[in-house]
């Protein structure tokens, strides 16, 4: 019912937002007759602000069209190369024209991000993607809105998020031999059983996993949303946040975790925040502060962007993460494609190099949570293993903005390349427009006149048939 009542809200919402637009424009145009007021910009600046809290938000796109690689501006072409019914694998391919930059590109590692399903977008990874597309082949988990998913296409399991990300790890192995795996908070849990389900098996893993701000180990500094998610039972959040998609959706009838409601939790963490930050954005439309007012739209566009989780996937996170803690248990099993029940055993991870980044004021991902991956992989080499505190960064700070270009990317990218196998050298080509010249040698043997009298015959034989 409550699933029904904010779509109602928010139809009947939609023409008062869209009119609060344009009324935005009319009095922000100086050659208009509104626009000559002596208040005008004030008006203008209230009306925008209030199109803006009202809007519906959809997805954004990541929008790369380009990068620069040394100095040289490479074409992006963004395209899916797997299509799950509950996600996409999309991958952004570089080209250029120039031949030094090409070869380049070519002996880059290939990466898979590992994009959270808790509410948001891959697309809050933009910066994320558009950092390490210079010096990486990237790809990323493009997880699809839960409303959007017929109920033909059947429920989504944490079981299902494992195997998505063990099919296509094996997919970037297939191409380039094998990759490296960037997990962003979330799904370093799912990620880590993913790799341990393969070495488990035998199957080559990943040379180098990077987790930065995920709940591995909830219990150490539990934040907020850590307390929420352990403190109340699981009736409870089943009773109280699964609802059915309404009738106006493609998933009409699945049951799930609306987005509306994880952005409710977001903003209510801090509400005084969100507050000042509209009110900010609201001063500096009337000073005219472009470049502020544009940096406000960017970050709400997609922040305000939210999808639903399918609530098998939801719930079961709660318990197996949050709730039972099954991975530091030893007690976590998982159902493979092929129906076999297997255990999660982190310690049997060998072969792939680990790198654990945190925020020291993360308030989603508590101090140590991530850390905590350290201990239950013993199977990896103490000198395969580091671990990155990055001061003064809160959860998005390590993933997005300038400390993350500035201090966690550098590190990543130095990780990862110095476990990326060093590519053998080409062949030199050959010009095939330079004739090459063949100096052939006199033969020293002695000439056999009768056999080449024999063959003379035999030529001539053949000629006249």
């Amino acid at each position: 019912m409550l699933y029904k009542i904010y779509e109602t809200q928010r139809s009947l919402m939609e023409p008062f937002s869209d009119l609060a637009h344009s009324a935005s424009k009319v009095y922000g145009n100086p050659l208009s007759m509104f626009g000559q007021n002596p208040f005008a910009q004030r008006i203008s600046a209230g009306y925008d602000l209030m199109h803006r809290l009202g809007k519906d938000y959809e997805k954004p796109e990541f929008g790369l069209r380009t990068v620069d690689v040394d100095g040289v501006e490479v074409a992006i072409h963004e395209r899916v190369e797997i299509d799950k019914p509950f996600c996409e694998l999309r991958r952004f391919k570089r080209f250029t024209d120039d031949q030094t930059t090409l070869g380049k590109l070519k002996g880059q590692p290939a990466v898979l991000i590992v994009a959270p399903l808790s509410g948001h977008y891959a697309t809050l990874l933009r910066d994320t993607v558009k950092t390490m597309l210079k010096d990486h082949k990237v790809y990323i988990t493009d997880w699809k809105n839960a409303r959007l998913v017929p109920l033909s296409e059947g429920e989504f399991h944490l079981d299902d998020y494992v195997n998505y990300v063990q099919e296509f790890i094996r997919h970037l192995q297939g191409i380039y031999g094998n990759c490296h795996v960037v997990s962003v908070c979330q799904p370093t849990v799912p990620v880590l059983a993913a790799v341990s389900l393969m070495a488990s098996r035998g199957e080559l893993t990943p040379l180098s996993m990077t987790m930065m701000g995920g709940p591995i180990d909830a219990r150490k500094s539990p934040t907020a949303v850590n307390n929420l998610a352990m403190n109340k039972s699981f009736e409870w959040f089943e009773n109280n946040v699964i609802y059915r998609v309404p009738t106006n959706f493609a998933g009409a009838g699945r049951r799930v975790y609306p987005g509306f409601l994880q952005h409710s939790g977001f903003v209510a963490m801090n509400p005084s925040n969100h507050a000042k930050s509209h009110y900010d954005y609201f001063k500096d439309l009337i000073k005219g502060d472009d470049a502020s007012t544009e940096a406000h739209r960017k970050f709400y566009d997609e922040y305000n962007a939210v999808l639903d989780m399918d609530a098998n996937y939801y719930l079961e996170t709660i318990r197996v993460v949050f709730q039972e803690f099954c991975l530091l248990n030893g007690t976590w099993n998982i159902k493979g494609v092929d129906g076999k029940i297997e255990p999660v055993r982190p310690q049997d991870i060998t072969t792939t190099a680990l790198f654990s980044v945190e925020g020291e004021l993360d308030d989603i991902s508590g101090s140590g949570q991530t850390e905590a991956v350290h201990s239950i992989c013993s199977g990896v080499p103490k000198s395969e293993q580091k671990h990155l505190e990055v001061k003064g960064a809160g959860h998005f700070g390590i993933f997005s903005g300038r400390r993350w270009r500035e201090m966690v990317y550098p590190a990543v990218k130095s990780f990862i390349l110095s476990h990326q196998p060093v590519a053998a050298k080409p062949a030199p080509v050959v010009d095939p427009v330079t004739p090459v010249k063949i100096e052939k040698k006199p033969s020293t043997a002695p000439v056999k006149w009768e056999e080449v009298a024999t063959k003379n015959v035999a030529i001539k034989s053949l000629r006249k048939k």
